[in-house]
């Protein structure tokens, strides 16, 4: 009976966890900053085998955390296969403590990279900042106070 009610916690968790992250084709995720309202969406695309993403990421949930309660959105795009969502990107989230919004992109990058920014050649970390349809490409690095003096302007 214990190892019943363990697995069935296990499933429970595992299943709570795959619905925090979702897996989605570049429609779906590129749907979760197309708004025509006047928050300020900073969309990161980075992985959790990508030592640079990794170094930055303290900045972006920084500035989520001094932007609270302003319009603004931070929404971090995985692009670790799905495959290792429970394994690698979860497992990442709970070590880091990492509530913001996090998606795994789940599709042909030959498809939809141009659509991001047609100068962007895959590499990342690269981020979005969008407010209004109106798109700002950064295949970058940041750090704290470069990033917060690059959105702050945008709340306005």
């Amino acid at each position: 009976m214990k190892y019943i009610l363990i697995l069935l916690l296990g499933f429970i968790l595992n299943t709570g966890f795959s619905q925090r992250v979702p897996v989605l084709k570049f429609r779906q995720v590129e749907q979760h900053w197309n708004s025509n309202s006047d928050t300020v969406y900073v969309v990161n695309f980075w992985a959790t085998w990508c030592k640079p993403c990794i170094e930055e990421l303290p900045a972006f949930l920084a500035v989520e955390q001094e932007l609270k309660g302003l319009p603004f959105k931070l929404i971090l795009v995985s692009l670790d296969f799905p495959q290792h969502l429970n394994t690698r990107v979860i497992p990442f989230l709970d070590k880091h403590e990492i509530k913001s919004e996090v998606l795994i992109l789940d599709d042909d990058a030959n498809q939809w990279i141009n659509q991001v920014n047609p100068d962007w050649d895959g590499s990342i970390p690269t981020t979005l900042v969008v407010k209004k349809n109106k798109q700002s490409f950064y295949n970058q690095s940041f750090e704290y106070l470069e990033l917060l003096q690059l959105v702050k302007p945008k709340l306005n």
